[in-house]
């Protein structure tokens, strides 16, 4: 039976780099979300604002709309694992630093500086996402290639449960020195993901032509995702659904303090709920290998999670609200797992990491502007209806894409060989 589960869904982790970029990925990440709720948690207590909290999340995610290009340009140019390396180090410095300020109290009043080191975060995190999905296709053959994204999207979305549930003692036991800890925490989490990360082996670069320019080779990732309808089509599909059920972080301090009375403990237990519901769905998915069952679940998990930020915002009892949290993890992992790999098997390894960089200008921008809308709103209006709306409107907006001849070829592998006109 463990041979079986060992083929079926852990088929990429036999390959000794892959294990080691996974091992990273999990200390990576759970450093990442713990620091987007302790950070985002600052804000709201200082402020008592959802607006600032809104803030702080765009300034942590805006820097993948004009840093994701570059380090896409650098993942294609230079070694990809060295570039791994160097925005794990700067990160677990920055976490350093940011640990110190409020041990010391120097963050108490100067939100800009809050502003300006969760931008830095933003901005040096896009090197360790950028380089991971570059990275991959190179460790694992192509016939393992969806269960190697997918046993890394597991670990990318559950350590938001290890994050979230790594920080939640402090939170709840140390009251006012909960935030400090936490981020203590987070620079440990960097530390170890650059330890495994020194142990990794292979060298991988892409293909940039020397004969063009900088700016040329740079925008050589968007040429190609514009001038492919399904990757193209893919990449709009999935910033549609990151900027309406997935931009919730600045929402959750104020359902959990106005709806669930739980306070900063509430989001650590919601963000980990998503999270466990991920890691679920993205073990799954490691099993599934036919490309007509990734179709038509690719469909099926785009209508599920425009349900889930529907279902958490209409429930006012704590219990179904960590279910409803669940749900909502479980659905968007599953579309994004199985996005990942579409694109990935759609993209040649030259343009790898300019491809993987155009991906994140769309989701990183729409996730970052769309929070940022979201907190404005949740401050004018109510924080639960603004969720729904957005599930609402991504309900309507994947109904609208049977429309596309392009994604019903990826709903639909089995559809007849049609050419697909852009």
């Amino acid at each position: 039976m463990l041979a079986t589960i060992r083929d079926r869904y852990l088929l990429a982790l036999q390959y000794e780099d892959f294990r080691r970029l996974w091992t990273v990925n999990a200390f990576a990440g759970a450093a990442q979300w713990a620091l987007i709720i302790a950070r985002g948690w600052l804000a709201y207590e200082i402020t008592g604002a959802a607006l600032w909290v809104g803030l702080v999340t765009f300034a942590a995610m805006i820097p993948r709309l004009f840093s994701s290009p570059i380090v896409g340009f650098m993942s294609d140019r230079f070694d990809r694992v060295t570039i791994l390396r160097v925005g794990l180090t700067l990160n677990m410095l920055h976490n350093v630093a940011l640990a110190l300020m409020v041990m010391l109290d120097a963050i108490e009043g100067r939100l800009l500086i809050l502003l300006f080191l969760a931008l830095l975060n933003g901005t040096l995190a896009s090197f360790r996402m950028n380089t991971t999905s570059a990275l991959i296709p190179n460790l694992v053959p192509k016939e393992h290639l969806l269960n190697g994204i997918a046993l890394n999207q597991a670990t990318q979305q559950g350590s938001r449960m290890v994050g979230a549930l790594g920080i939640l003692p402090f939170l709840a036991i140390l009251d006012d020195n909960g935030i400090m800890a936490s981020f203590w925490l987070c620079s440990s989490f960097y530390a170890f993901g650059l330890i495994t990360a020194m142990r990794i082996n292979i060298r991988s670069t892409g293909v940039i032509d020397r004969e063009k320019g900088f700016l040329s080779n740079l925008v050589a990732g968007f040429v190609y995702v514009y001038g492919h309808p399904q990757i193209l089509a893919m990449v709009l599909i999935v910033l549609a659904h990151c900027a309406l059920t997935m931009s919730y972080e600045s929402l959750l301090p104020s359902i959990s303090t106005e709806k669930l009375a739980a306070g900063s403990v509430g989001v650590s237990y919601l963000i980990g709920a998503v999270g466990a519901g991920a890691l679920i769905t993205a073990i799954f998915l490691a099993g599934v290998r036919n490309t007509t069952t990734r179709g038509i679940l690719f469909l099926v998990f785009g209508f599920t999670s425009g349900l889930g930020p529907i279902l958490l915002a209409l429930t006012t009892r704590w219990e179904l609200s960590i279910l409803a949290a669940v749900a909502m993890g479980a659905n968007q992992a599953g579309f994004m797992t199985i996005s990942h790999a579409i694109i990935q098997s759609l993209t040649d390894d030259e343009v790898r990491g300019r491809v993987t960089g155009v991906y994140s200008v769309h989701v990183g921008g729409s996730m970052a502007v769309t929070n940022l809308i979201n907190a404005y709103l949740a401050d004018m209006f109510n924080a639960s209806d603004v969720m729904a709306v957005g599930g609402i409107l991504f309900l309507m907006v994947i109904t609208l894409s049977l429309g596309s001849l392009a994604l019903r070829r990826i709903y639909f592998p089995k559809l007849a060989d049609t050419p697909i006109v852009t």
